[in-house]
Parts: structure tokens; C-alpha cells; sequence
């Protein structure tokens, strides 16, 4: 019965993507000359696995390359290759141009075989420099001398090979029978089995691999094919492959290797059980390839990614309050059965504890939604080497509270704003290091990304030690394209806002990487549509602080209930400051500017809803008789002038632009228990919209 391997290939492209982050984050972290010995293992498992289960679904190309990338990598690990500046540069490349054939598999879209063979190219050339000699000494050094006498006049009949797989080789999927039945096919093959590996009956594991093989492959074969047979397995297996030559005597394969073979347990005893052949060189020993669990970080191509790993204590809970929730259900149903008034106390006991159970269970659903914004901050790792790199500053990047949780959907769409705000904070903020030395400062900059929990919301900061935002330049620069009136008074934060508006540049010269005024508008505009909102703390000389505050999830959020007229809204609940009824003294009326009221020594204007959203049928339109509630949306407070209020509740958010069009002021809708929908208020854009 045959498989079908396309149902494995959703799970294959998720730890590929992961397998690339861990790579990317390895070869940053790579000193120049100073070899990691950690960290080599760790890119070179991960490529290895990309490898090997691109081999096995039949992506050859992908194999191909990344068996190319992974020679390279195995020269760094073993000590054969300096690890320099250049060949990180040029592996952080192949890990693109990998990963891009990786999604272009994923779509059904062509590899770009030119990209592909560029890279391919520059690997060869690197390889070329420094480690054919090498490895030619190396060979020549532990060959036969009988192989070393008759090299040059003697004609290659076929291959000795000398294969010990470790004891997990079966549990990785691998079947060496199948690897000689691949050969099999290139020439003729004997194949001896060593069996002084088996443990007594007893002992032995059925998954564990205790056998070793010598294998003798004749007929005028090329070295590339027998490679690539072994090519899934060679980390976990001691492998060595010999020439046989015309004059060879294959007995004299096996004296001599004993010594070999007991100094190469002694130094891997790990390596429980080496095949006692004709190995001229000691097997090398590499560490199994571990493929972790844990879900990979979102790509900016990915980032439509349509699962989600889940830990697995939160199924756990999810179960358990499922369990609950039909124990509570099976109770009601008792009682319903034969209800009369006596059991009006157990019927209100039951409905409160599915109320419970409901909370606690949406709570649960929710939580399994969560994921730490990690996937979204290790990949600025990468874009500070680069733009750091090209722009000729030294930059190192800060992350702080990187495993702090928040919904999925906010960490898909949250990356393409933060980008953009790191790219203006290496770009315009950080100096370049003469500057920094000469006004004091260390010539490497700093640029700190962090997240943390506020309330119900998530604030992620993205901050700089450069020059600052110069506001007397912003004013200047805003009267200059008629975005601002001469005589306008502005506050700090009112002129720090103005990089976001249309057009708004201070760039001196025009590139690929900031200055042409577009960028920070569509920034706000995209937090506002997460329900969320943007705040800029700067100083000259010392640096700058933008702040995002988004909701935890876009799916639920805790709200109050207002009525206006015949009409219900909610607000959002973490916006709400205060409720009070305000006395016709505090009011004060502007002509042509409307209304505020004195709150505690500030002046704060009124919206009446009911104008704004032509609500007939109101209770009053009296300040003193009606009901101000306080709001604060992009540290701008206001008062919300309604009829009453009437209740707190969680309430579940529905799209509005979705299901109908973008309405300014109102960030989306719900559905309320009696079946009616209540619009949910966007503080800031109703703030704008009364301004209006």
C-alpha cells in the first residue's frame, strides 16, 4: 500500500522554517576566529535535517543545495576551515536563497534556478580556497601505503566501504537496506554483516540498530552516487569510503584497522559498535540529528502560516474543562427533566456554574491562541547585520521580553510596522561612530526592542541611544511642505507626531532604506487597525522611545456597555478612566470650538455620541443631566457624553470593514445577547472624528 508523503509536507515546511531561524541566529552569533563549537552543531544539524527530509519527499533541488552549504559548514565543525567574516556572509546568503526555495516549493511556484546556481557558485569557489588542500593532505596522510604506491598507475575497479550505523539510525526512519539496494543498482556488491554488535537475546531492542556492514562495491563507479546513498544518514553513522585498485588485495583490508577502530571508541564511546574492516582513517562521529518541536518563527513570506504548536499542558486544561462542561450540561438536563419551583436554587446553581465553566473554558481556547513574540523579534537579529553592515555603523540589538505571549494574529501583523520602525531607528537615529566618539557616547549604538504586559494590553517598545527627534527641524520641515501653519502652537508630543503624517520626511538624501515620507503613516495606520495606538518619547542627543500598545487578542475584549438614545455601544474597557455626572459650573463653552469641562485642574473637551452619530431619541441633551464617561485613547483624554450606563461584559469582536465598510470611530461590532449589534468604539478615531 503506498503513502501518500504530500499529508507530511505542511509539517516538513514548518520545522524547514524553523530549521532556517536556527541557522540565521547561529551564523550571527559566529565570531570570526573564534570557532563555536555549540553553535556550528546547531546550524549544521539544522541544515542537515532540511536536508534529509527534502530528500525525502523528493525536493531534490533543496537537497542538493543544502548538501552543498552543509560541506561547507561540517569544514567549519571539524576545525579544517577558519571561520571568517566572508564565509558567514555568504552562508547567511545560502540561507536565504534556501529559504525562498523553500517557499517557492510551498506554493507550487518555480525555483529560480539562476538565484540557486549563484549561490551554488560562490559556495564552490569558498570551498576552493582553503579546504581542497587541506583535504587532499588529510587523505594522503592516512591512505595505505599499498594505495599510495600504485595510486597513479593503477585503475579504480569499485569502492570499500566501511558502514556502522549508531543505535538510533532506525528510529530516524532510515533503512539500510534500502541504501544497499541503491547501490546494488550502480555495480556489483557483496555485502558482509558484523554481528559482534548484537547484544544477547534478552537485551536487544528491536528499534536499535546493532549491526555493522562492510560492503565491496565493484565496477567503474564514481565516488558522487555512493555520497549520496549515504548522504540522509551520514551524522548518524561512522562511515568510511576507500578506491579499490586493480592490483588490491581485498585481504588486506582488515589487518591493521583493530587499532584504529579501539582509538576511535575510546574517543566516542558513544559510538557503540564500529565495523572492523578495512578502515584506513578513523570513522568520523557526529551527533544525531534532533528535530525539536516548537514552533517555527514567522516569516515575512510565511506569515499566512495556518497552524499553530500548542504546549501540551494547555490541551490538557482545554480537556479537562470540556470534562467539566459536560458534567455541568448533564446536571442541567437532570433538572430539566422534571422542573418544578423546588428546584429554583439548583437550577441557579447550575446556570452559574456553566457560566464558570464557559469563562473558564473561553479562556482556555483562547490561551491555546497565544504565542511568545519571539518568532517576530529573532528575526531583526539578521536585519541590524545587515543594514548595520551597509549603512557602516556599529549597532548591537537588545531584546527584552521576547517570551512574552500575545495572539496570533497580532504577531503576524504586527512585523511589517516594527520593521519599519527599526529600519528609521538605525537609519536616522543611531550615528555613525565618529559622531558618537566625538559627543561622548561608545561608537556602538544601541537598539532595544521589548515587550511586557500592561493591563489588557501588550506594549512593545522600540527604543535608541542616537540623536534623537530635533523638533525645532520637525516644525521646520512640516511648515516647509504646508503640512503645518507658521503660527500653529504645538506641545512636544504634538510635534513628534508629525513624522506621521503623509509625506513627512527629515531624510537629506533619498534610499533604499528610508527618506521617501513612506513608512510611518501606514505604521500608525496599521497599529490603529489591531485597535491599537502609538506613542514617541524623544530627546536631542540622547534618543528616542516609540511605544505600540495593542490589545492581547483581536478576537475578545473586556467592554462596557453605554446607551445613547435607543442605540447600545461598548467601550473599550482599558480605556475608560472615570464615569461622573458633571455640574453646569465646570462647563465651559468655546464659540465655534465646542464644549470641555474642568476635571481636576484640566480642560477636557465633550463628544456628545448622539451628534456624532445622529442618535435620535435621547434622554437629554442637558451635560448636567446626563452622564460623562472619562476616556483616554493616544494619551489624549476626553469625555464621552451618554445616557447611562449599563454593564460590564466580555463581548466578541466581529470585523466591521469586513462585513460591511470602514467607518471612522468605530473599530468593529458585536453581536449582544438579545440578538442586537453594538458597534464598538475606537477611542482615538472618534477623538479625530469630533475634532473634524
Amino acid at each position: 500500500m503506498s503513502i501518500d508523503m504530500a499529508q507530511f509536507h505542511q509539517v516538513f515546511f514548518e520545522e524547514s522554517f524553523e530549521g532556517l531561524d536556527i541557522m540565521e541566529s547561529g551564523l550571527l552569533n559566529l565570531s570570526p576566529g573564534e570557532p563555536d563549537s555549540e553553535a556550528i552543531n546547531s546550524i549544521f544539524r539544522a541544515a542537515h535535517s532540511i536536508k534529509g527530509g527534502s530528500g525525502t519527499f523528493g525536493f531534490t533541488e533543496i537537497s542538493d543545495f543544502t548538501h552543498v552549504m552543509e560541506t561547507l559548514m561540517d569544514e567549519m565543525r571539524d576545525g579544517r576551515r577558519q571561520i571568517t567574516q566572508a564565509a558567514v556572509n555568504l552562508l547567511l546568503g545560502s540561507v536565504d536563497c534556501l529559504r525562498e526555495m523553500l517557499f517557492a516549493v510551498k506554493e507550487g511556484q518555480a525555483i529560480d534556478a539562476e538565484r540557486v546556481a549563484e549561490h551554488k557558485h560562490a559556495l564552490d569557489l569558498e570551498q576552493q580556497k582553503s579546504g581542497s588542500s587541506q583535504q587532499d593532505k588529510s587523505l594522503s596522510a592516512h591512505e595505505p601505503l599499498s594505495n599510495q604506491a600504485h595510486q597513479s598507475d593503477s585503475k579504480v575497479i569499485g569502492w570499500h566501504i566501511a558502514f556502522s550505523p549508531h543505535t538510533d539510525l532506525l528510529k530516524t526512519g532510515n533503512d539500510p537496506v534500502r541504501m544497499f539496494r541503491e547501490l546494488s543498482v550502480l555495480g556489483e556488491l557483496e555485502v558482509t554483516a558484523d554481528f559482534r554488535g548484537v547484544p544477547d537475546f534478552y537485551q536487544l531492542d528491536p528499534e536499535e540498530c546493532h549491526l555493522s556492514w562492510n560492503l565491496v562495491l565493484k565496477g567503474d563507479i564514481d565516488r558522487a552516487p555512493i555520497d549520496e546513498a549515504f548522504a540522509w544518514v551520514e551524522d548518524d553513522c561512522d562511515l568510511a569510503i576507500q578506491p579499490l585498485y586493480q592490483a588490491d588485495d581485498l585481504s588486506l583490508l582488515v589487518p591493521g584497522a583493530e587499532n584504529q577502530v579501539s582509538a576511535n571508541r575510546a574517543q566516542h564511546p558513544a559510538a557503540e559498535h564500529v565495523v572492523q574492516a578495512g578502515v584506513s582513517k578513523p570513522a568520523e562521529i557526529s551527533t544525531p540529528v534532533v528535530i525539536k518541536e516548537k514552533a517555527p518563527g514567522d516569516e515575512a513570506k510565511n506569515k499566512g502560516s495556518t497552524s499553530i504548536r500548542v504546549d501540551t499542558s494547555k490541551i490538557d486544561t482545554l480537556i479537562n474543562m470540556v470534562g467539566e462542561l459536560v458534567i455541568t450540561q448533564s446536571m442541567l438536563s437532570l433538572i430539566g427533566e422534571h422542573f418544578d419551583m423546588s428546584k429554583q436554587d439548583q437550577l441557579k446553581n447550575g446556570l452559574a456554574q456553566l457560566e464558570r465553566h464557559t469563562r473558564e473554558l473561553q479562556e482556555s481556547v483562547m490561551n491555546i491562541r497565544m504565542m511568545p513574540i519571539n518568532s517576530v523579534f529573532s528575526r531583526f537579529s539578521r536585519l541590524v547585520h545587515d543594514l548595520s553592515n551597509k549603512l557602516g555603523k556599529k549597532i548591537d540589538l537588545k531584546l527584552i521580553g521576547e517570551h512574552t505571549e500575545v495572539d496570533k494574529t497580532v504577531v503576524e501583523l504586527i512585523s511589517d510596522p516594527l520593521v519599519h520602525l527599526v529600519r528609521n531607528s538605525l537609519d536616522h537615529g543611531i550615528e555613525m561612530p565618529d559622531e558618537r566618539v566625538a559627543v561622548g557616547k561608545p561608537e556602538t549604538g544601541t537598539v532595544t526592542l521589548e515587550a511586557y504586559h500592561r493591563g489588557g494590553n501588550i506594549v512593545i517598545e522600540v527604543s535608541d541611544d542616537g540623536k534623537g527627534l530635533d523638533k525645532d527641524r520637525l516644525r521646520a520641515k512640516a511648515i516647509e511642505k504646508g503640512l503645518l501653519d507658521e503660527d500653529a502652537i504645538l506641545t512636544d508630543k504634538q510635534t513628534f507626531e508629525l513624522i506621521f503624517m503623509p509625506g513627512f520626511s527629515t531624510a537629506e538624501q533619498l534610499t533604499d532604506i528610508s527618506g521617501r515620507g513612506v513608512g510611518m503613516d501606514v505604521v500608525r495606520r496599521n497599529i490603529q487597525a489591531l485597535g491599537g495606538n502609538i506613542e514617541i518619547i524623544s530627546e536631542l542627543g540622547k534618543g528616542s522611545t516609540i511605544s505600540i500598545h495593542l490589545p492581547l487578542t483581536l478576537a475578545i475584549l473586556d467592554g462596557q456597555s453605554i446607551a445613547v438614545g435607543d442605540e447600545t455601544y461598548i467601550v473599550p474597557l482599558g480605556s475608560i478612566i472615570e464615569s461622573l455626572h458633571i455640574k453646569e459650573e465646570r462647563i465651559n463653552r468655546v464659540a465655534d470650538k465646542g464644549e470641555t469641562f474642568l476635571l481636576r485642574s484640566e480642560y477636557l473637551p465633550i463628544i456628545r455620541m448622539h451628534e456624532i452619530f445622529k442618535v435620535p431619541n435621547v434622554k437629554t441633551t442637558k451635560l448636567s443631566e446626563g452622564l460623562l464617561v472619562v476616556v483616554e485613547g493616544q494619551g489624549v483624554r476626553c469625555g464621552l457624553f451618554v445616557d447611562d450606563l449599563l454593564g460590564q461584559q466580555q463581548v466578541v469582536i466581529k470585523s466591521l470593514e469586513a462585513n460591511y465598510r470602514r467607518i471612522e470611530g468605530v473599530s468593529g461590532a458585536t453581536i449582544l445577547g438579545d440578538g442586537s449589534v453594538a458597534l464598538i468604539l475606537d477611542i482615538p478615531g472618534l477623538v479625530r472624528l469630533a475634532n473634524q
